[in-house]
């Protein structure tokens, strides 16, 4: 797993911020939401494409796990084909749209569609309204289970508890643009994560520190932005986040501690529930690593809407 930031350039990456134009004149250039359709499963993935004037290159974002990069390309015109973990991948472009096939040698292992990823670039909300409460402390209204079957999350004195690995929780409410007050104890060896809009995991993590890079690690938005600042660990202790996010730029505030401010998430991380950027998600708590994961005091602003002016 490779930090995306290091692995096509931040110069080129913040450039694209829109996804286009394509800078070479390739039409793969550029960010893409993808949708993996299997026969009996349907997964979003995404990929950003390079085209230099000397190389092509690739970052993609599997299903889940980190980014990684692939540089094996090769396009001629609105085809291009590269393989990745054994898997050989045919893609064309027309416009906005990719379609293609992943072949595990001749048999067709999934049929890909891309849209090209929005850019989402809002500006700053006027103003929020006053801090509700996503979670009740009294029981789990407003949050549903991924998977039902697995479910372990309970309350427990007014704590949101994960009792062992299972389901992912989440909200039944989606969000557009958003303040995030979250309080989270997770123990030693513990991992779990908070998705803004289902999409982009804040990480939450107490395992060793030689288990992961520093965008891997807690705080991060995973695989795409380290924190700016490290902070102490506190496995076992009551911590707090207050997470803002406008279009896909996010801000981090750590236990009072400002360790992302105001940086783009170029795309979806590993574990998202879909790839469509563009429209509202909901939160949701990852429960399918480890168990002993607690959070409480969840609240949520959203931006006022603007008044309408009155015509003189």
């Amino acid at each position: 797993m490779i930090a995306a930031a290091a692995l096509l350039s931040l110069a080129v990456a913040q450039q694209k911020k829109s996804g286009q134009p394509p800078k070479f004149g390739n039409p793969f250039d550029g960010r893409w939401d993808l949708t993996m359709t299997t026969p009996t499963e349907t997964y979003p993935n995404w990929i950003m494409f390079e085209f230099t004037d000397c190389c092509m290159e690739a970052l993609i974002q599997p299903r889940t796990g980190g980014t990684a990069r692939v540089n094996n390309l090769q396009n001629k015109g609105t085809h291009l084909t590269f393989s990745f973990r054994d898997a050989t991948w045919n893609l064309d472009v027309s416009g906005d749209k990719l379609t293609g096939t992943i072949k595990q040698g001749d048999a067709v292992e999934a049929q890909v569609a891309g849209a090209r990823a929005p850019k989402l670039a809002r500006p700053e909300p006027g103003a929020w309204t006053n801090p509700e409460p996503l979670f009740n402390g009294k029981d789990l209204a407003g949050w549903e289970p991924i998977s039902p079957a697995g479910n372990h999350w309970v309350v427990k004195d007014g704590e949101l508890v994960n009792e062992e690995k299972g389901s992912n929780l989440k909200t039944t409410r989606k969000f557009d643009d958003f303040k995030l007050h979250i309080e989270y104890n997770c123990p030693d060896n513990g991992n779990s994560g908070i998705f803004l809009r289902g999409r982009y995991e804040v990480q939450v993590e107490y395992e060793p520190l030689e288990a992961n890079t520093k965008y891997h690690r807690m705080g991060s938005i995973y695989s795409f932005l380290a924190p700016a600042v490290e902070l102490p660990r506190k496995p076992g202790e009551w911590e707090s986040f207050d997470i803002t996010l406008v279009g896909r730029w996010v801000t981090v505030v750590r236990n009072g501690s400002k360790t992302i401010d105001q940086k783009q998430i170029l795309g979806i991380t590993g574990g998202a529930l879909d790839s469509n950027e563009a429209a509202p998600g909901p939160m949701f708590l990852q429960g399918d690593h480890t168990g002993g994961m607690k959070y409480r005091n969840i609240t949520i602003s959203v931006p006022k809407p603007v008044a309408a002016k009155k015509k003189s």
